[in-house]
């Protein structure tokens, strides 16, 4: 078995579900919709990479989330409870089945690149932990290479200090922090916009 393991966070492509604040601009369906793409975006630019395991919520999804499985890769719901508690349960779980070396993203960043989780896996071999900056002041990827509950204690989620929190709890407990290149996440219709122009450039080079 390998020693290493991406965990995507994914929702169910639900209306009303997924990307709400777009949802409250465009329509429930129409953010359902870019939902969908950001995710199918996603996956696709990550589908070389072995050990991937999509953790769905709400935990009844496993059946819409069938179609985002690659060759190889598993399934199974989050843990209850709020992000904070959602991360640690997934961290515990990699971590009981044997990796070393866990990272997580989650599915509103459609730039990430299996070169980025690549990077995480090596940085982890030296550091205690690997953070993905988002321009919004909080992270697409936390990777870590054993279980350090502290990290999603007592962070205001949702926030543009989720990031600066993070590192001073880092600071705090002494451990050895990698920082990746800045992202952005898909949040906004500005967001979306440039998403459009990004993808439709991927895709005609």
């Amino acid at each position: 078995m390998s020693d290493e393991q991406l965990i995507v966070f994914v929702k169910a492509p639900r209306p009303g579900l997924v990307k709400t604040r777009l949802g409250a601009v465009i329509g429930a369906e129409t953010a359902c919709d870019a939902y969908q793409a950001l995710v199918e975006t996603l996956l696709f630019r990550l589908s070389a990479l072995q050990n991937v395991e999509l953790k769905f919520a709400p935990d009844d999804a496993a059946g819409e989330i069938g179609m985002w499985l690659k060759a190889g890769w598993r399934s199974s719901p989050q843990t209850a409870g709020g992000l904070g508690e959602k991360l640690v349960g997934a961290f515990d779980d990699a971590f009981e089945l044997g990796n070393e070396r866990v990272v997580i993203i989650g599915s509103d960043c459609p730039y990430v690149a299996a070169e980025d989780c690549e990077q995480a896996f090596a940085a982890l071999a030296d550091h205690d932990v690997v953070l993905g900056p988002a321009t919004d002041g909080g992270y697409w990827l936390v990777g870590l290479s054993c279980r350090q509950p502290a990290l999603f204690s007592d962070i205001h989620w949702s926030t543009e200090t989720v990031l600066e929190e993070t590192l001073a709890v880092a600071r705090r407990e002494n451990l050895k922090v990698k920082l990746l290149r800045e992202l952005s996440d898909v949040d906004t219709v500005a967001d979306l916009a440039r998403f459009h122009e990004w993808h439709g450039k991927e895709n005609s080079a």
